[in-house]
């Protein structure tokens, strides 16, 4: 009997609806130059709340690609979803009037489904009783409801999904994502994930439990991964998907290739529901899972987009986790975090920083970790400290984490024997930002 070989998965699009800039470039001009735009923002600051520091996407406009009348019938996680899936499929120049459709799905990732939608309503409610509330709240608070919009939109009818396990939610889906279309179940799928979780309530409930920095005097130093003076992350929202598509399906259209994913692995902490396992055991076992599963050696390692919150016990862990699963090449690999830049995405940020490691393949470049100043005897690594830097990329690994212990790990490779890249590589001069000097007080894990 004839073997059948197996499948492979190739990223041919990014999206991105991100605090940094919407789009690719200005994504990756964003993180890459180490600019941060968190600021106290309006809504949490109306509501004088504690905790006023956040990442907010601006001059976003969801009517451009949606029309008002849609875009008013849907939480604002739904339209960073639904944009970022335009700009992931014009990027990877998928004519969908060419394509077989029931060979298309979506794998979506978010972790607060639609509270700014339920808030708004429950304001109705209260105010002006049940018959002015919008009969659309049921379908915008769903959990689901961005992956059916994102499939009824574009007519796609393979699998569609949402995983919402928290903050490794997007890159779970991508794994997921990957296993449909390895498996022969899909020939292309729209995977990743997107939320906007900025309102006061739910800053309140990461608040009370110690995983906010209140740095708000100082919003854009406020995030600083693996730095002595963290104190908690900056609350971000936005969307990330990506083309995952089938190797020879890919080369068949000629579509460019930004890097093959290899592997992936998933594991659960079993510990706790807000701190992380100080052992790093499950943690590394996901990271060496996905090792195991591209046939790649922790040496052979040339970068690590680092999970990074900025939460005291969550950089700590992760810090271990590195040690464990690289032993001695822990010291020699670089590790940074976005999450300095553009604050914690919630559902869209394991998505962002896949990306992310997708145009450090491309560009050769490294996004730097910014407002690194104080460095902490526990967290001891090369984490790229606050200039992006030149390095050769051919791996790149990134890690996701979230509450609950659930721990999500995947393997990019650059792509040799196609057309690789979607743009020239250009020279980026990464300038950090930051010289924060607050002193941290929190204990939050690594949501």
């Amino acid at each position: 009997m004839e073997a059948v070989s197996k499948r492979r998965v190739v990223i041919t699009g990014i999206g991105v609806v991100s605090p940094v800039g919407i789009g690719v470039s200005e994504f990756w001009t964003g993180v890459s130059r180490g600019i941060s735009v968190a600021a106290r923002a309006p809504i949490l600051e109306a509501a004088d709340c504690p905790w006023k520091v956040a990442a907010e996407v601006h001059d976003f406009q969801a009517e451009k690609w949606l029309g008002r009348k849609e875009a008013r019938r849907m939480d604002r996680l739904a339209q960073f979803g639904l944009v970022s899936s335009y700009l992931a499929i014009e990027d990877a120049k998928l004519d969908f009037t060419k394509e077989n459709l029931e060979r298309i799905g979506v794998a979506m990732g978010t972790a607060q489904a639609g509270m700014l939608f339920g808030a708004q309503e429950y304001d109705v409610y209260k105010a002006k009783g049940v018959n002015a509330v919008s009969p659309y709240l049921g379908i915008a608070v769903f959990t689901g409801a961005t992956g059916g919009l994102v499939a009824m939109h574009f007519g796609l009818k393979a699998p569609c999904l949402t995983i919402s396990t928290g903050c490794d939610c997007s890159t779970a889906a991508i794994a997921h994502a990957a296993d449909l279309i390895e498996r022969g179940q899909a020939d292309v799928m729209l995977a990743g994930g997107s939320d906007a979780p900025i309102h006061p309530i739910v800053v309140v409930s990461f608040g009370i439990i110690y995983a906010l920095t209140s740095r708000n005097d100082e919003p854009k130093r406020a995030s600083r991964p693996f730095d002595a003076k963290r104190d908690g992350f900056v609350i971000g929202e936005g969307g990330c998907m990506l083309v995952l598509e089938e190797l020879e399906h890919a080369k068949r259209r000629g579509a460019p290739i930004y890097a093959e994913m290899t592997g992936w692995g998933a594991t659960c902490d079993a510990h706790h529901m807000c701190h992380p396992d100080p052992t790093g055991e499950q943690g590394a076992r996901a990271l060496q899972m996905a090792l195991a599963k591209a046939g790649v050696r922790p040496s052979q390692v040339d970068y690590l987009n680092a999970h990074g919150t900025s939460t005291p016990l969550g950089d700590k862990a992760e810090t271990v986790v590195v040690k464990k699963v690289f032993g001695d090449h822990a010291y020699n690999v670089p590790v940074s975090s976005i999450k300095s830049t553009v604050g914690h995405m919630q559902g869209a940020c394991g998505s962002a920083e896949i990306a992310a490691c997708c145009l450090s393949i491309e560009h050769n470049l490294l996004p730097p970790t910014i407002n690194y100043e104080y460095p902490d005897p526990d967290c001891d690594l090369d984490y790229v400290p606050n200039v992006a830097r030149r390095h050769n990329v051919e791996i790149a690994a990134s890690n996701s984490f979230s509450f609950g212990g659930r721990n999500t790990a995947i393997v990019l490779q650059r792509y040799h024997n196609g057309v690789v890249g979607h743009s020239s590589s250009q020279r980026i001069n990464g300038n950090g930002n930051g010289n924060g000097n607050g002193n941290g007080n929190g204990n939050g894990g690594h949501a």
